[in-house]
């Protein structure tokens, strides 16, 4: 149906195995996503990619099972490489985006021992293998020629993008089955302050909902079944935690905040950040929440969900 062919490549990371794309577009062969940094991925592009005539290769987001081998495939082939600008605001700003996470992090309670670790994580290279040379912005260099339109999706990451075509909608990790997943918190570059996670979501829901009559071509699990049923799961455990985090939603100290839901203190930082990421966001949205109900009514789905919201949100 779509004309593209799905690749599942092992990754080394939590997520499991990962799902690139191949096909002929306009009579040019494209890639979407790449696979993680690691020679078993290499060698499957090899054995089932025309590497070298790629023309195009195209990123959905820059975490590292998505885009690791972009680096590797502009040494060993002609193709273009595209990023999401978000990204490529990240490459050209890296260091002033560590310290803002360092001055985010900080702010919110992280301790200078868990900001230390933070700080070697994101600059070891374990999440951002070497960029590209060369590449271009995909929301606006991506040749029309090719019929692909794009979507602007934050939710997993600010810089999530779909690419959609005619019958189909390449979605990364912005629809996962069986997988509820908080938007990460991060630096806005273009305005200094923290990125709104919350905001951008509500208006990616609305988004995603208008794929639901294209084949979606996800980047884990095989396939999508329905976009509905995956987008009510997502709110379901969203609203759930919401209402295991409102009794506590005074709480100053995010770091206590999380010890008094966990019954625990975590003590790595990476999951602390994470836990920190999902706080942040559903603190914001039990500020706003007429903002989600509004997202929900738009794309019909309010009425499935409507009980959890007013338990959740007490409105």
């Amino acid at each position: 149906m779509s004309g593209l062919t799905q690749h599942t490549i092992n990754t080394p990371y939590m997520v499991g195995p990962m799902h690139c794309y191949s096909g002929v577009l306009a009579g040019e062969p494209v890639l979407f996503d790449t696979g993680p940094p690691t020679p078993e991925a290499e060698r499957y592009l090899l054995d089932h990619v025309d590497v070298a005539n790629l023309r195009h290769v195209i990123i959905t987001h820059c975490h590292i099972d998505h885009y690791g081998l972009a680096s590797w495939l502009e040494q060993n082939s002609d193709a273009v490489i595209y990023l999401p600008y978000r990204d490529c605001l990240k490459i050209a700003n890296h260091e002033k985006r560590i310290e803002g996470m360092h001055d985010l992090l900080a702010s919110l309670g992280f301790s200078q021992e868990s900001l230390d670790e933070l700080r070697q994580i994101f600059n070891s290279g374990l999440l951002f293998p070497p960029f590209p040379k060369k590449y271009l912005v995909a929301e606006k260099d991506i040749p029309d020629r090719l019929g692909i339109s794009v979507l602007n999706c934050p939710g997993h990451s600010q810089s999530d993008l779909v690419y959609v075509g005619e019958d189909w909608a390449v979605t990364g990790d912005t629809l996962l089955r069986g997988i509820f997943q908080s938007p990460l918190l991060d630096v806005d570059l273009e305005s200094g302050e923290r990125f709104n996670n919350y905001q951008v979501y509500c208006e990616t829901l609305i988004k995603l909902a208008s794929l639901r009559d294209r084949l979606i071509l996800p980047g884990h699990r095989k396939s999508i079944g329905s976009i509905d049923h995956t987008l009510l799961f997502y709110i379901s455990k969203l609203l759930l935690r919401v209402e295991q985090l409102r009794p506590h939603k005074d709480e100053k100290n995010l770091i206590v905040m999380i010890e008094k839901l966990l019954g625990e203190p975590l003590r790595e930082a990476f999951h602390l950040y994470l836990k920190v990421s999902e706080v942040v966001f559903m603190k914001d949205l039990l500020e706003q929440p007429e903002m989600l109900r509004r997202a929900l009514a738009e794309i019909g789905l309010f009425d499935q969900v409507k009980e959890l919201f007013h338990t959740a949100t007490g409105r």
